[in-house]
This record gives C-alpha cells, sequence and structure tokens, in this order.
C-alpha cells in the first residue's frame, strides 16, 4: 500500500469559487484521491480557505465586517460548497489558524538564520486618496513589456510576467481608480531567491520527468529569466504577524507576512489542524526524518500558480534545509474559459459552485469538468456543450444502459441476477473490451490524464450498450431463455463494473448504481481480476432494483434559459 499526500491550489476567501476554479485544481484532485483509495492505497487529500491579503480586508469593510469575522462566514460557505460537489477532503483547513501562523514564523526565522531574509529599505506605491500602501496586485497600469492596459503590480495576466508595482506605466489605485499615488520608503523583508537558484533548478530539472509540460515549463520560463529576490511582508493589518518567538519584530509592528508567502504553507498546517482533529500523526506526512519518505506528494492547481508552487514554495521548504517533503508530481491545468473569455470572481463572470448546483446536481458538473478538463490547452465552456455531454455521455450511454438493462431484469426474471446459461462469442468479445478499456482507465488516472480517463470510462460504458446489441436477451427471452439468462447476468455485472469505475469522477450516481445491484460496501474497491471473472461475481438470484431515471436530460428551453440568466454567445 503506497502513501498519497494530495493538495489542491487554496481556494481565496472572497467568495464562492467558479466553475474554472474546481475544474484545475479542487475536482481533479478530488478524482485523484477517490481513485486512489480505491486502490487500496493510504490518502490525505487537504485543502483550506487561503484567508491573508487586502481583497480580504476590503471584502469585510465592504459588508461592514470584522475581517475576522468575514473570514468565518465565507469559510463556511466555501466548505458548504464543497460539500455539496462531493469533494473528499480530509481535512478543510484555514490558513489563519494557529499552526499556519506558527510555522510561517518559523519558516522565516530559519530561512532568516541562513541568512537567505534580509531586512531592505523598499519603494513601495502609496495611494495619498485611499490613505494606505497599495499591494501589488492593487496597482494597475500598463505593462512595460507588452503594453496590456490592465496589468496587476505583481503580474501580468497577458504576457505572463512577474512585475513589482513600480514597473508599471501610468499606474494607478485599483481601489478608488486613483491616480494621486506616490513611492514612499517601507522596511520589508525581503528572501533572497537569487542565492537559490542553482539549487532551484537542480530541483526542477530533477523533478520535470514527474510534471507535465505545462508545469515543467513555466518553472523553466522562471529560472531562465533569473530569479528576483522577493518581499515577503506588507503594509497589512490581517494577517501573520512578523513575529519570532512570540515577539514581534521591530519596525514591523503594522506589517504582516505577504499571503504568498504563508499561503502554500498552509497546506503543512491544515494538515496539523487534521491531526489534531482525529488525533493523526501530521509529521509522518511531511517531515521525511519522520515517516515521510515513503509518501508521494501530488500537488493540483492552475497554470496562474504554478510559478509560486515551483520556485517561491520550494525556496522555503529547500532553504530551510530542514527535512521537509517537497512535491513529487504536479499538475497544472489551462483555463477553463467562459464563451471566450475568463470566468471572474470579482467581477462574478460566469457559474459559481452554490449556484450551479441550483440547477443541476453535482455529478453533472463533475463529470463535465472532468471530461473536458483544460489540460492541453485552454477550453471553453458553452452552456450548448454542456448540454450535449450531459446528454450524449451521461443520459444516452450510461443511463440508458443502466435502466435498460435493470428494468428488463426486473420485468423478465423477477428482479434477481438470472442463473443458467453459457457464455458465447458475445461475452468474450465484451471481456476483451472490459479488460482493454479497466487498464486504459487505471493508466491514465496514475498518469493525471483525466480527460483521456473520462473518455475510456465512456467508453466502457458505450461497450455495454454495443453488447446488449449484440447479446439481445430480450430476443431470446422466450425462444432461449439460457442464452438470455447468459446476456441478462453479464450486462448486470457490467452494470456493476460501471458504477465501480464512476466512482471517482461521478460517485453520487455510482452509489446509486451499486445500491441497485445490492454490492456490498467491502465489495467496491477497483477491480483487479480479469474481466472474464468480474462479469459472474454478483450472486446468482440476489435481488436488483431499477433506479429512477439516472439523469434527466437538458432540453433547448432550459439552455436558453440559463443563457438569459447568466450569459452566453454573444452576450
Amino acid at each position: 500500500m503506497a502513501r498519497y499526500l494530495i493538495t489542491s491550489a487554496l481556494p481565496y476567501i472572497n467568495g464562492v469559487k467558479h466553475l474554472g476554479n474546481l475544474a484545475g485544481s479542487m475536482l481533479p484532485a478530488d478524482v485523484y484521491a477517490r481513485f486512489q483509495r480505491l486502490r487500496g492505497h493510504e490518502v490525505l487529500y487537504i485543502c483550506a480557505t487561503d484567508e491573508h491579503g487586502t481583497p480580504a480586508e476590503l471584502a469585510a469593510a465592504s459588508e461592514g465586517m470584522d475581517v475576522s469575522a468575514y473570514c468565518d462566514k465565507e469559510h463556511d460557505i466555501q466548505r458548504k460548497a464543497g460539500e455539496g460537489f462531493a469533494l473528499s477532503y480530509d481535512h478543510f483547513g484555514r490558513t489563519s489558524n494557529e499552526p499556519s501562523y506558527r510555522l510561517t514564523q518559523h519558516f522565516a526565522g530559519v530561512l532568516e538564520d541562513k541568512g537567505l531574509i534580509e531586512e531592505r529599505t523598499d519603494s513601495q506605491v502609496y495611494s495619498v486618496d485611499d490613505a494606505r500602501f497599495l499591494p501589488d496586485r492593487y496597482v494597475e497600469g500598463i505593462c512595460p513589456h507588452c503594453d496590456f492596459e490592465r496589468a496587476r503590480g505583481d503580474q501580468c495576466d497577458n504576457c505572463g510576467r512577474l512585475l513589482e508595482p513600480t514597473d508599471l506605466k501610468e499606474p494607478y489605485s485599483k481601489i478608488s481608480g486613483s491616480k494621486n499615488i506616490e513611492v514612499r520608503e517601507t522596511r520589508h523583508l525581503y528572501l533572497l531567491q537569487t542565492k537559490m537558484e542553482p539549487k532551484l533548478r537542480a530541483w526542477v530539472d530533477n523533478a520535470a520527468d514527474k510534471w507535465p509540460s505545462l508545469a515543467v515549463s513555466i518553472a523553466n520560463k522562471w529560472l531562465e529569466e533569473g530569479l528576483r529576490d522577493r518581499s515577503i511582508t506588507r503594509d497589512l493589518s490581517w494577517g501573520v504577524p512578523v513575529a519570532r518567538d512570540g515577539v514581534v519584530r521591530e519596525g514591523f509592528e503594522n506589517k504582516v507576512f505577504y499571503v504568498w508567502f504563508d499561503a502554500p504553507i498552509g497546506y503543512i498546517g491544515a494538515t496539523e489542524e487534521w491531526a489534531q482533529a482525529n488525533g493523526g500523526d501530521w509529521e509522518s506526512w511531511w517531515r521525511t526524518d519522520k515517516g515521510a519518505g515513503d509518501v508521494t506528494y501530488v500537488q493540483f492547481m492552475g497554470k496562474d500558480n504554478v510559478a509560486f508552487h515551483t520556485v517561491s514554495f520550494p525556496a522555503t521548504i529547500l532553504g530551510s534545509e530542514e527535512p521537509w517533503k517537497t512535491v513529487d508530481r504536479l499538475k497544472a491545468f489551462n483555463w477553463l474559459n467562459w464563451y471566450g473569455g475568463k470566468f471572474s470572481t470579482s467581477e462574478k463572470r460566469g457559474v459559481f459552485m452554490d449556484t450551479a448546483l441550483e440547477l443541476l446536481p453535482a455529478d453533472y458538473w463533475r463529470w463535465y469538468l472532468t471530461a473536458n478538463a483544460p489540460e492541453g490547452s485552454d477550453t471553453q465552456f458553452t452552456w450548448e456543450h454542456f448540454q450535449g455531454s450531459v446528454n450524449k455521455d451521461l443520459a444516452d450511454v450510461l443511463g440508458n444502459f443502466i435502466n435498460r438493462i435493470l428494468r428488463f431484469t426486473k420485468s423478465r426474471f423477477d428482479g434477481q441476477v438470472p442463473a443458467g446459461g453459457e457464455i458465447g462469442e458475445h461475452e468474450a468479445w465484451l471481456a476483451r473490451e472490459v479488460d482493454e478499456r479497466l487498464a486504459a482507465i487505471a493508466h491514465n488516472y496514475e498518469a493525471m490524464r483525466f480527460r483521456l480517463a473520462a473518455a475510456e470510462t465512456r467508453a466502457l460504458w458505450a461497450a455495454g450498450n454495443e453488447y446488449l446489441t449484440r447479446a439481445e436477451p430480450w430476443t431470446h427471452f422466450k425462444t432461449d431463455p439460457a442464452r438470455a439468462a447468459v446476456g441478462v447476468r453479464t450486462a448486470l455485472n457490467l452494470a456493476a463494473l460501471m458504477g465501480i469505475v464512476a466512482q471517482p469522477i461521478i460517485p453520487h450516481s455510482a452509489k446509486i448504481i451499486l445500491d441497485c445491484l445490492g454490492v456490498p460496501e467491502g465489495n467496491r474497491s477497483w477491480p483487479n481480476a480479469p474481466a472474464a471473472d468480474l462479469l459472474d461475481v454478483l450472486p446468482h438470484g440476489l435481488a436488483v432494483t431499477p433506479p429512477d431515471v439516472l439523469f434527466a436530460k437538458i432540453d433547448d428551453d432550459t439552455v436558453a434559459e440559463w443563457t438569459q440568466r447568466f450569459g452566453g454567445e454573444g452576450r
């Protein structure tokens, strides 16, 4: 049995996440975690809300709330949204909790002792009208590299270059739009990434064969452009205090650690929260001197987070020279776009997790987002594409097979798995198909190729419908009951396999299928036997029950209604 530590990029605290966020980190991490659990491996899936930074302060102020209370409320909302989508976190923690604070301050202290942090006088943008220093992402202006007019002070979304706010041309405050800004001096701590560049380059080169090309190219781009020392503190009141051994650093009383320094450390902090809540041993997952040497650590994220996870966070971990676990496999996703533009939390553009669940059950969305995962390139969400995927894949292929065979069993075989008959050429064909499909599905999951895993899962469903067309049990029922019994028994066992294999992507629907087939909870692990054996596992005489319609089709009127409500082509 292997051990897998799985983390998905931390969702920021400012509101329920949209489907693009879900598709690019949390959902594939969940699918992978469920698959590895079904294989019998020990899995710890950790996530948390990322709660610090200016957006949280401003959002709280806009609602007239204390920022801590605002984060309490939003964390609960995001936790419930995750539960609604059946995200099987082992723990959903918070970067504002004590373990993350303590660990962040620990790493800062160790890095400073290693000569990798120094205090510098910094020139930072100050908004006179807002009466505050502006965090990097709250300064906007023209990118000095590509002339994109809405570049942020930390990164240009158009060309991807990392920036400093003072690099921007014609800067202005995103908070108020005021151009009445000036550069003032302030003291900050800097992580000396330039000193770490050879070690980071060697680490990335060593890991490259375990990462997708997207992640490798982004990491190498950062390294090839030359690393820059990065400020890891900010002039804010909400966040991890710049303190050591409980004593705030002199001159830093009104500063906190930068959110991108403390947020990845939140993975470790949330694991400690899990241990506190469940009596587990968090160090055995994170400290290689305390048992984490046999752990495979897998990270999931969108491409905008890759640089921080392949350079900045590793600089913290490796720079400490302590025996911390670093990532083994990293899965990066492109964008799931909304009709050619980006989903946007701040601009409320697209469909969000809570609203999606008001429209349809989670499995509809889980299937679509996995089958169309933005792996090789950006993908586009449209209502018509979503409708087609649900209707053709879930309703016409899987739902059709399950309903056909279980209703026929009820009407012709008293709702029981029939005995009798001998397998023939159709069953031999199906066994070959099942062996091939099961091997391909598992291989693609192991390789974290989710679109292909979903495609092979659908191919297994399609094979079931093809088998019924070949075997024709309803045709043989009157003339050759034994032959009909073989067809029904084989199809029922195939339905059980379909349910088992579908569990990572559509867990609720898979449970309905397996419950209808009377498959015990303890017999729902990933199939390892040859298909010839798997297709005659259900006890003869076992009672089975047809489900209600598994998947309702989405009609054109509904698509038109949703397009009007949420936007779509030409809107």
